[in-house]
């Protein structure tokens, strides 16, 4: 028996953790651009001109991105492994 190999639990233990770990930090993005707006506005503000309206779309944005990144690469993986087999 070659245990090198990945079984499957094994791949979805890893799809599991990788969401996890992901929508951690999807959370953590959020809460960071909650709490600190302003500080984020002029460190970008030093580079670009941006409106306090454009850096939220741009925020908004990337975190919709990530977030359907996260189910299509994480969660709908796991859950068609956990539903197949």
């Amino acid at each position: 028996m070659n245990t090198s190999l990945m079984t499957l639990e094994n791949l979805r233990s890893l799809l599991d953790w990788c969401a996890i770990g992901n929508l951690a930090l999807l959370l953590a993005w959020f809460a960071a651009f909650m709490l600190a707006r302003n500080v984020m506005l002029a460190w970008h503000g030093r580079w670009f001109k941006l409106a306090p309206e454009t850096l939220a779309a741009i925020h908004y944005a990337g975190m919709a991105f990530y977030k359907i990144l996260i189910w299509a690469l994480f969660i709908i993986p796991y859950l068609a492994l956990r539903l197949a087999f």
